[in-house]
C-alpha cells in the first residue's frame, strides 16, 4: 500500500531526526542551502502571480511548489528540524545529545539564510533591470510587504508582538504536517498532495514563516522598504523562528511521538485458558 499508518511514519520521523542530526556539516549546509533558496523561489513565484492576477487565493495555491519540490530533492528547511531533530533525543537514539540539536539547528539556520537571501538578490535584480531602474509591480510588493510586517507589528507594542509569535505558531503547525505528510506515502503523488494542503492553508493564511521572511525582508530592503534590519530581526524574523519552534516541535512532533511511538495500551489482555487453575474462571459459551 502507499499509505503508512501512524505508528510507521511517526517512527520514520524519529528516524529522520536521528540522521539529520549526525549529518555532516557539508552536507548540512548544501541540503539548507537549497532548501532556502528554491522555497524563496516559491515563494516569489506565488507572490508574482497573486500581483498580475490580483487573486491572493491562486498565489497560495501555486506557492506549495517550492515546497514539495525541496522535501522530494531531500533538501532541509528550519522549520522541519525544529520538528523532527529533538525526537532522537526524546527517543535516546545513539549519538544523539543537546549539543548535536542545537549544532543541527544552526547550520541550517545559516544555510537557509543564504539560499533564501541569495534568490532575494537575483529577485531584487530582476525587478529593476540590474538596478538601473525603479522596481516593478512585484518589486513594489515586496518592499510594502517588509513593511507591513515588521513596523507594522510595532505599532502595538506587546500585542502586535504576541500576534506575530502566534502567527509563526499556527504556521509551523500546518508547515511541519506537510513535512510529516511527505513520510505518509511511498508514491510521488501521495507526497505531494499531503504536502500540498497544509502549506498552501499556511501561506493563504498570512502565518509568519522564517525561511519565506528570510527571502521577502532582505528583498524588501534592496528594494528601498521603509524599515530597517533591526526592524526585520526584532519585530519579526527572532519572534517568527521561536513560534516556528513552538508550533512544529509542540503541535506536530511530540503529540505524534506521544501518542504513536510512545503509545499507551489501555486495552485488557487476552486471558490465557492453558494456564492451570484458569479453566474452571473462564466460561466459555456452549453453542445450542
Amino acid at each position: 500500500m502507499s499509505y503508512l499508518a501512524p505508528p510507521e511514519f511517526a517512527t520514520r520521523m524519529v528516524d529522520a531526526g536521528a540522521a539529520k542530526m549526525t549529518m555532516s556539516t557539508r552536507d548540512t549546509l548544501i541540503r539548507s542551502f537549497m532548501a532556502g533558496a528554491i522555497l524563496a523561489m516559491g515563494a516569489a513565484l506565488a507572490i508574482t502571480v497573486t500581483v498580475q492576477t490580483g487573486n491572493a487565493l491562486l498565489g497560495a495555491v501555486l506557492f506549495p511548489v517550492g515546497f514539495c519540490m525541496l522535501y522530494l530533492l531531500g533538501y532541509d528547511l528550519l522549520t522541519g528540524v525544529f520538528t523532527l531533530v529533538p525526537l532522537a533525543l526524546i527517543d535516546r537514539r545513539p549519538g544523539a545529545t543537546f549539543t548535536g540539536l542545537l549544532r543541527n539547528w544552526g547550520l541550517v539556520f545559516v544555510g537557509n539564510f543564504a539560499g533564501a537571501f541569495m534568490v532575494a538578490v537575483l529577485m531584487a535584480i530582476i525587478v529593476t533591470t540590474g538596478f538601473a531602474t525603479d522596481p516593478d509591480e512585484v518589486g513594489q510588493r515586496l518592499g510594502t510587504i517588509g513593511e507591513s510586517r515588521t513596523v507594522g507589528y510595532a505599532e502595538f507594542g506587546a500585542s502586535g508582538m504576541l500576534t506575530l509569535f502566534v502567527r509563526g505558531v499556527l504556521c509551523n503547525w500546518m508547515v511541519s504536517t506537510g513535512v510529516v505528510g511527505a513520510m505518509m506515502s511511498r508514491t510521488v503523488g501521495g507526497k505531494v498532495i499531503a504536502m500540498w494542503m497544509p502549506v498552501m492553508l499556511f501561506f493563504y493564511m498570512g502565518f509568519e514563516h522564517s525561511i519565506v521572511n528570510m527571502f521577502l525582508f532582505p528583498a524588501g530592503l534592496l528594494l528601498g522598504g521603509e524599515f530597517s534590519v533591526g526592524d526585520y530581526l526584532v519585530w519579526n524574523e527572532i519572534p517568527t523562528v521561536l513560534g516556528n519552534l513552538v508550533g512544529g516541535f509542540t503541535f506536530v512532533g511530540l503529540m505524534l511521538y506521544t501518542t504513536h511511538v510512545r503509545t499507551k495500551d489501555t486495552s485488557p489482555k487476552p486471558i490465557d485458558v492453558t494456564k492451570p487453575g484458569l479453566e474452571e474462571r473462564v466460561s466459555v459459551p456452549v453453542a445450542k
